[in-house]
């Protein structure tokens, strides 16, 4: 029985056609906390694994307040620079710690606070996110493809091709590595670049 390529491509290809929320689909009038819900709700719910997970719950905006996090919002409501920043906070979360997330942006939401003039704007900071990350999830597929023949020619050296649970997993284990290292490097720049010395 043969790895199952066809369906791994197509896994790969769910992956790859993602919407992520464009700058223009993020209301530009201030939202109020189940608006703001409902909305992450609404645009993000392709990426649960479950059904059940929550995308964003109104303890995890108050706990990103309390933390300082975001910006508090004004009169209850939230702006687009409040949703931008949960946004960032949604994917952040998927591999940092709230702590890291928190060294991370507290040096923005200051500036926002501040309101200093020649600060970059979170919508610049988000524009060139959501470049970014389409060009990573086009070569995450080109590199996806070296990293599977790779596996592929081991088992075959090994004559244990003949399994594809081995080549599964496998491919878990060199998936796994790959972002346990840029894991590492991410944290690593937190620590040296973004937390506060004692």
């Amino acid at each position: 029985m043969k790895i199952p390529e066809e369906k791994l491509y197509k896994l790969i290809e769910e992956i790859s056609l993602f919407n992520e929320i464009d700058i223009r689909d993020i209301p530009s009038i201030d939202l109020y906390m189940d608006q703001v819900t409902t909305f992450f709700d609404d645009r993000l719910s392709h990426l649960k694994r479950d059904e059940a997970d929550p995308i964003l719950t109104k303890t995890m905006i108050n706990n990103y307040t309390k933390d300082k996090i975001i910006i508090p919002p004004k009169s209850k409501k939230y702006s687009k620079e409040h949703m931008i920043l949960l946004i960032l906070i949604y994917n952040l979360k998927q591999i940092l710690s709230i702590n890291d997330i928190k060294s991370l942006l507290t040096p923005l939401t200051k500036e926002i606070m501040d309101d200093e003039n020649d600060s970059i704007s979170l919508e610049d900071i988000y524009s060139v996110f959501i470049d970014i990350k389409n060009e990573e999830l086009d070569s995450f597929h080109k590199n996806f493809e070296s990293r599977f023949s790779n596996i592929k020619e081991k088992l075959s050296e090994k004559n244990r091709n003949d399994n594809p649970k081995l080549g599964l997993l496998l491919l878990v284990l060199s998936l796994i590595t790959q972002a346990y290292s840029q894991k590492r490097l991410a944290e690593k720049i937190i620590d040296n670049y973004f937390k506060q010395t004692k």
